[in-house]
């Protein structure tokens, strides 16, 4: 079969289309042939072990797992003698920020790994790009108490995980500030921002007014900007660690010395986000923003463009 392979840690242009032993089911295990993946910010932070404390979890010198690929929608063609919860034809979908090789033609995976049924009116594309930003916006949501009539801004609301968020916030009936480019104020609107800001025009930290929560999807600002914005017990959430790590110490310290605090959204398990996903796909309360489609053979190009940060949604790899 044909994977995207890399040995080490490196650029895009470190990864190889090369043709792999095709994997054997075990016993417990289900074989998927992979329909559609995306390359995302995990997958970039994978490629490059960056940051650099992802290489204990990784792999310290080199990679453990060679094919990459975090999340994928596809169908199962093969199954263990003890499998019980899939049978041979059944679409299927999933997501897993550690890795499940699936920038390949096939993956396996346990029954009871990260393995969830496609929602029966949900094509292969789309649920593909509803995983990992999805389940990332799951945990910003569920980290804190979001209450009717409360003011929230998402900072970097086309991303992945800000297009999910947006969509997960608005149900609860809040004031809803976003910000975003110039190309996507539109976007931004339709899925249900109540005010915009465009980042390459104005400055969001300058606003006036305060909010109950900032989340940062981006990871691009940071407490210390955003700590004026925030009402008194109001929270910050970013989508990464912060210079020098700062959110984690933060996190610690800001519950027990501040007015104004900082959450550090450790993710929720896949059993938790995913169910949440597949109803929220199913019910049509959340539909998945895909910016462009890459061949597998085309994939480094995939990996070049997401790391330029400004992708719109999810970029889908087809096989």
């Amino acid at each position: 079969m044909k994977a995207a392979v890399r040995r080490s840690y490196g650029p895009p242009e470190s990864i190889v289309i090369e043709d792999v032993e095709k994997p054997i089911p075990k016993d417990n295990e289900v074989l998927v042939r992979v329909k559609a993946t995306t390359v995302n910010r995990t997958d970039c932070a994978n490629l490059r072990a960056v940051p650099f404390v992802m290489r204990f979890v990784l792999g310290f010198r080199k990679p453990k797992k060679i094919i990459l690929g975090t999340d994928f929608a596809g169908d199962v063609v093969a199954i263990g003698k003890d499998v019980k919860s899939f049978h041979i034809g059944d679409r299927v979908f999933g997501f897993d920020d550690i890795g499940v090789q699936s920038q390949a033609e096939y993956l396996v995976l346990p029954e009871n790994g990260s393995l969830f049924p496609i929602p029966d009116s949900i094509g292969y594309k789309p649920a593909a790009a509803g995983l990992e930003g999805a389940h990332y916006a799951y945990t910003f949501v569920h980290k804190v108490s979001i209450q009717s009539g409360h003011s929230i801004l998402i900072n970097g609301a086309t991303g992945a995980i800000g297009s999910a968020l947006i969509q997960f916030v608005r149900q609860y009936n809040v004031h809803l500030t976003a910000t975003c480019n110039t190309k996507n104020m539109e976007l931004v609107k339709s899925l249900g921002a109540d005010k915009i800001y465009d980042y390459t025009r104005e400055d969001f930290t300058k606003d006036t007014e305060k909010y109950d929560f900032v989340f940062d999807a981006v990871g691009k600002s940071t407490f210390g900007k955003c700590r004026p914005m925030l009402k008194r017990g109001g929270v910050y959430i970013s989508s990464e660690l912060g210079p020098y790590a700062q959110n984690v110490g933060f996190a610690l310290l800001t519950p027990i010395l501040g007015k104004k605090k900082v959450i550090f959204p450790i993710p929720y398990p896949t059993p938790e986000t995913i169910p949440y996903i597949m109803d929220r796909l199913t019910t049509k309360k959340f539909s998945p923003v895909i910016d462009r489609e890459y061949p597998l053979q085309e994939i480094s190009q995939a990996y070049t463009y997401v790391l330029t940060g400004e992708k719109t949604g999810n970029v889908i790899i087809t096989l």
